[in-house]
């Protein structure tokens, strides 16, 4: 399947077939939000408990992650919840009703919490095992995952306003990632449990350092994940786009994060992780505050631009900084980035509904902020050139 002879590029390429995978599965049933609201006639508010389903899932899979890697290992793990995924979208395109939808999001949410821990374990095992950056990269095919998706979504909604002949084609999609990443994955080099006292394995209280960490991420990742969810239905129902349209601002915004992405490992070897995050989430927080408050289709997808280039170091410098303070933090980061890319939007829904989707997005801008206040305070790989 990987007729590449270098092992790292080999495991590297497996490893981001799992990250495009979550990406584009991710980006395909939030590009259809409006189609799905209007199927099971929802409210904005509606629109936000089903998205909390989703972190509602996401936060009960964090007991269960640990568990799960030390029986199946990140490899097997990484699968079975990147076809689970699969699974649910066709689910969501055939609930015949909101109850339902809610229970195919929570399992969702349940799927997404172990693919995001298990790849992120598989992608430190591949830096660790060659001493190479490939994070970054990694999590560029997150991004184009979710640009393929917003693609597709767009022509199938040229082609066919039938939300399930989209999905199905979208699951097909999931399986060959599924099926190009299984061979090249890493074996799991599994430590001895940290013992507490007493004898017994568990978690310890994390430092201030990881708390710092856990909260840039969970506000990046809100950042990231309202751009997602909410774009479409913003350039549809605030900018008055064309339904063709609309699904191009999760495009616009993936797009960048791709193209800022493949750079970010020079950026940081340049002037270090922390000027990234800093100076990327302040240009974020303003491009989005200046598409909000000039209005109309071209300033919302410069904004959404300027919002994908900002973002787009903020969660691979946030793992690396974790990882160096060892699995345990690693993992805490990781579960608060599903927390925040899964439910924060639906505070956004909540906020929309008691105002409008404007206000909504001014939430995001704040957390763009946010981020770069908790920048400050973590410890951050220094520049190297």
């Amino acid at each position: 399947m990987f007729p590449v002879q270098d092992p790292f590029r080999r495991g590297r390429s497996a490893i981001a077939a799992l990250f495009c995978s979550l990406g584009f599965q991710y980006a395909t049933w939030t590009s259809r939000i409006p189609a799905v609201k209007a199927d099971l006639g929802l409210t904005a508010a509606e629109v936000g408990v089903l998205l909390m389903a989703a972190g509602i899932g996401a936060v009960a899979s964090f007991p269960l992650v640990p568990v799960l890697m030390r029986r199946l290992h990140s490899a097997r793990l990484s699968l079975l919840s990147a076809l689970c995924l699969a699974l649910l979208l066709l689910g969501l395109a055939l609930a015949p009703n909101y109850p339902v939808a809610l229970m195919v999001m929570v399992a969702d949410g349940v799927c997404v919490g172990c693919l995001n821990v298990a790849m992120n374990a598989q992608g430190t095992a591949l830096e660790t095992r060659y001493e190479r950056n490939a994070m970054a990269r990694l999590h560029a095919t997150f991004s184009a995952g979710s640009l393929l998706a917003a693609l597709l979504a767009s022509g199938m909604n040229a082609a066919t306003s039938s939300v399930t002949a989209h999905f199905a084609v979208a699951a097909v999609v999931l399986v060959l990632l599924a099926a190009l990443a299984r061979p090249g994955l890493l074996p799991d080099e599994t430590p001895a449990p940290q013992k507490q006292r007493g004898g017994r394995a568990g978690w310890s209280l994390p430092s201030r350092m990881t708390l710092w960490m856990c909260c840039a991420m969970a506000f990046g990742t809100v950042t990231e994940g309202a751009m997602n969810d909410w774009s479409a239905l913003y350039l549809r129902e605030v900018a008055r786009a064309s339904a063709e349209l609309a699904p191009m601002g999760i495009a616009v915004f993936s797009g960048m994060m791709v193209l800022a992405r493949l750079f970010a490992d020079g950026w940081r070897s340049r002037w270090g992780d922390g000027r990234v995050v800093l100076v990327g989430s302040a240009l974020a927080a303003a491009g989005l505050a200046f598409a909000l408050v000039t209005g109309g289709a071209v300033a919302a997808l410069v904004g959404f631009a300027c919002v994908g280039l900002g973002c787009a170091a903020v969660t691979p410098c946030v793992y690396v900084a974790a990882a160096k303070q060892g699995s345990q933090a690693l993992a805490l980061v990781a579960a608060m980035g599903t927390t925040g890319l899964l439910a924060g939007p639906p505070l956004i829904g909540f906020v929309a509904s008691s105002s409008s989707l404007v206000w909504g997005l001014g939430v995001v801008a704040t957390a763009a902020v946010l981020v770069s206040l908790c920048s400050t305070r973590i410890r951050w790989t220094p520049a190297s050139g």
